[in-house]
């Protein structure tokens, strides 16, 4: 009993600060900032409040209502929906993250040609299909790695992923006091007028909201806390509504201090790949340290990104295969080495991702296009397994006198319904319009349509591979 009292003690600040953790990253500031300049601050106030808050607090009905499964997506599926359906969250939760493992490679080239040679010019001034052939070279050596167990780098991604949380709030701290504390000139002219930070509500804008929703998903990973909270049905909402409030002015106050370092209205083209190192560049400048700054932030990615890429070979692999129902997955793919790694498993993720990683290079010219494109179809594509979250909480609504939980989001079926479907329809509308190609990942007209065809036939081949393997499962494991 102790025990158990012990373990259900997290309280609300636990709760809020371990998710932000999850959930959070410097990055998401430098690439919607990129997209969007100033205007991204009433973005990320319009996102929060009408997304990212009644997402958290679904995340956390789920998570209490099925303590026993898992808390995972698929295990919510198939609790209310059935096994077939399991898989196929189980599958869509585990593919989308192929243009992830594509992209990571170049981040890890990307920060030490800025460790080694300050500046990131190694991967500007390298023609795009080099760039993605070392690219390949070097997930095929972490595909290798991660069939041997990377405990050693794990441990060296959690010091990094502290420090990086570390220097992103350092980030925020010295680039809004710089002016007043070194006073440096700020880079965007009248930060002060309010009309700089309303955006204009046109299409061009609309195609920008899948970065936005990319980046504050994710919070399902958290929901295996939700029981582990003193008094989980007060403290667990209410440190999701701190989490919003921390993620809100984190995002807040990064933006106007990227607009306060970097020209607002006068974004580059590469600062997606490059912006963060540029950021703390100027900002280590300004503070008269040289490149410390940006030297300690490229350390630091280039080891939470080897650890990330490591991990993410494995992780999301053994979710899908761990417990895999045979009806569904080919024996085949089950093998495993003598480490425990489904080794064919592992064959087919490097297959699949050495095709996302050299075809691209073929019909899009600059290796910045290429990353920001990249980019983007991550941001297409990861929130389609959000997708699943949404439709089991629509579920559970439905079936809300069957399941009992500590805690409820709200008690009103009808208003349950309404903010499932809101997010569920918001989150595919994101994902559709994101495929449209941005003004600042292309360079003509043949580069706009080989993008375009990229970003509609990517996410649709990987979704119908997931139907093709129980298909194969049915002809060579003999299950009925």
């Amino acid at each position: 009993m102790r025990k158990n009292d012990t373990a259900a003690k997290l309280r609300w600040y636990n709760i809020a600060l371990l998710s932000f953790t999850v959930v959070w990253g410097f990055g998401n500031v430098v690439n919607n900032f990129a997209n969007q300049g100033l205007t991204v601050v009433f973005s990320w106030i319009l996102i929060m409040l009408l997304y990212f808050v009644p997402y958290t607090l679904m995340v956390g009905q789920l998570g209490a209502t099925f303590q026993n499964s898992g808390a995972g997506v698929s295990s919510w599926i198939n609790e209310l929906l059935g096994s077939k359906w399991a898989y196929l969250a189980a599958w869509t939760y585990w593919v989308v993250h192929v243009p992830y493992l594509a992209q990571k490679p170049q981040i890890i080239m990307i920060s030490l040609s800025w460790l080694f040679r300050g500046n990131g010019t190694f991967v500007n001034d390298t023609k795009p299909f080099i760039v993605q052939g070392l690219s390949l070279l070097m997930f095929i050596g972490f595909v290798w790695l991660a069939s041997k167990g990377v405990n050693a780098l794990k441990k060296l991604g959690n010091i990094a992923g502290i420090l990086l949380f570390i220097m992103s709030m350092l980030f925020i701290v010295l680039g809004i006091s710089a002016p007043f504390i070194v006073h440096t000139h700020v880079a965007t002219p009248d930060m002060t007028n309010i009309h700089n930070y309303i955006p204009k509500f046109d299409f061009q804008y609309l195609t920008t909201i899948s970065m936005l929703v990319f980046a504050v998903g994710g919070c399902e990973k958290i929901s295996p806390y939700v029981n582990k909270t003193h008094n989980a049905s007060k403290e667990f909402p209410k440190g999701m509504i701190v989490l919003a409030v921390i993620v809100a002015i984190s995002a807040i106050l990064g933006s106007i201090g990227m607009g306060m370092i970097i020209n607002a209205n006068h974004i580059p083209n590469d600062l997606m790949a490059n912006g963060a190192f540029e950021a703390f560049q100027i900002l280590g400048q300004h503070y008269h340290v040289g490149n410390l700054f940006m030297w300690i932030y490229a350390v630091t990615n280039t080891l939470g990104s080897a650890t990330a890429l490591a991990v993410s070979i494995d992780a999301p692999l053994r979710m899908l295969l761990d417990e895999a129902d045979e009806r569904y997955i080919p024996k085949v793919l089950l093998k495993k080495n003598k480490h425990g790694v489904f080794i064919n498993g592992y064959k087919m993720v490097t297959v699949l991702v050495s095709i996302l990683i050299i075809v691209p290079a073929l019909g899009i010219k600059g290796m910045s296009n290429l990353y920001n494109w990249l980019l983007n179809l991550n941001s297409i594509c990861m929130p389609m397994r959000y997708l699943w979250v949404f439709l089991a909480y629509i579920l559970l609504v439905k079936s809300m006198n069957k399941y009992h939980s500590d805690y409820v989001f709200v008690k009103s079926k009808p208003i349950g319904y309404a903010f499932g479907i809101w997010t569920f329809i918001f989150t595919a509308f994101a994902c559709i319009l994101g495929m449209v190609p941005k003004a600042n990942m292309v360079s003509g007209a043949s580069s706009w349509w080989f993008q375009m065809g990229m970003n509609v036939a990517t996410p649709i081949i990987l979704i119908v591979l997931g139907l093709i393997l129980p298909v194969i499962a049915r002809k060579t494991n003999r299950v009925k």
